[in-house]
């Protein structure tokens, strides 16, 4: 059983790391090589990031969470939390997949408290209800106290093919029960299936553990990757730090943390949660988190006139910006460039950014 796998230890503090270095492709013409998704503001007034922070201080202070990101955006990420202290900023020589990035913050965290319970949670995610959201990753903690590696799996209302999903196993803690699988984006047939079940729930790529037991699992399941964390470690508090880490990450396997220690790892656990959540994939998932007017469309933007319309998200700036007589339209107005397409072809967006780069159009990226 996974329960006689782990013991209990001295409770450590909670640090919160906010995965930021994605390149939101999907989000095109707003999204751009410079401005990603996430520093976006889709759902509010404020950027994603900035979002996900505001939802996250009742849990840690901002001298315990860390952002991870790329070289091109730390100055507008240090920008949008200004009360995130410059050296949390952490940031990636490269971009290399989410499990070198949450082993650098790891290392971070394992300085200061190795017991330290780390709860890492992508930067361009949604959640409606923010404090069933705390009580999830609360429960999570607790469970990560005893040892085990924990993920939030989402309650899933629809067969959706886009997520991957994650198989219920029996009780294990307080709250949560055995990650049995991590299954990857189904056929709509599978996900029927999964969703009738009720055994399967949406993986929402939020992990929670203790630092030393996630630095366990690396040397166990990753071992080239940690052989570089280690010595990225050695330097974490002397002045080579920069030059080991700008050596050392770039040669760490580009693997995702699900399948490079979750899909491998026996002590694996998953509290179910059911807070709204959504991942903002693309522009179709607008309508399901921003407020719509009677005809179901979704409107922003000063200059934005939508007539005789149904179902349509429409984004524009202070220029007009006229939609009529559509339906189930994306129209898109970025300034420098405009997108239309049919709702259901949203995942197409990336197509038109191969396009650009096939027409060397790099200033539109």
């Amino acid at each position: 059983m996974v329960r006689s796998m782990v013991r209990r230890a001295s409770t450590g503090k909670l640090f919160l790391v906010i995965i930021a270095g994605g390149s939101g492709t999907r989000f095109w013409p707003l999204s751009r090589r410079r401005r990603p998704k996430q520093l976006l503001p889709l759902v509010t007034g404020s950027p994603l990031i900035a979002d996900t922070a505001a939802r996250l201080a009742a849990l840690a202070p901002p001298s315990n969470t860390f952002v991870v990101c790329g070289k091109a955006h730390a100055a507008q990420v240090r920008r949008m939390l200004p009360r995130l202290p410059k050296r949390n900023v952490l940031v990636e020589p490269v971009a290399r997949n989410t499990a070198p990035a949450i082993a650098l913050a790891t290392a971070h965290v394992a300085s200061r408290e190795p017991n330290g319970v780390v709860a890492v949670l992508p930067s361009d995610q949604h959640v409606a209800d923010a404090a069933s959201f705390a009580r999830a990753l609360r429960s999570a903690a607790r469970a990560a106290e005893e040892g085990y590696i924990v993920t939030l799996g989402i309650k899933p209302t629809r067969p959706e093919t886009g997520y991957g999903y994650i198989r219920l196993g029996g009780p294990v803690a307080e709250g949560a029960r055995e990650a049995s699988a991590f299954v990857e984006k189904p056929d709509a047939k599978t996900a029927q299936r999964y969703l009738s079940s009720g055994e399967y729930l949406w993986n929402a790529g939020i992990f929670v553990f203790r630092a030393e037991v996630m630095l366990r699992a690396f040397r166990e399941h990753m071992p080239e990757l940690f052989e570089g964390l280690e010595r990225i470690r050695s330097a974490l508090t002397g002045r080579r730090y920069r030059l080991v880490l700008a050596r050392e990450f770039p040669r760490m396997p580009s693997v995702s943390i699900d399948y490079g220690v979750a899909e491998k790892a026996r002590n694996v656990a998953v509290v179910p949660g059911d807070f709204g959540w959504s991942d903002i994939g693309s522009f179709a998932a607008i309508s399901e988190v921003r407020p719509a007017d009677s005809r179901g469309n979704v409107v922003a933007g000063e200059g934005a006139i939508v007539l005789d319309s149904d179902g349509c998200v429409v984004m524009g700036g202070r220029r007009p910006l006229a939609v009529v007589g559509m339906s189930g339209a994306v129209v898109v107005d970025a300034g420098d460039a405009v997108l239309v397409l049919p709702k259901d072809r949203c995942q197409d967006v990336r197509k038109v950014v191969e396009a650009l780069k096939e027409r060397k159009l790099e200033d539109y990226l």
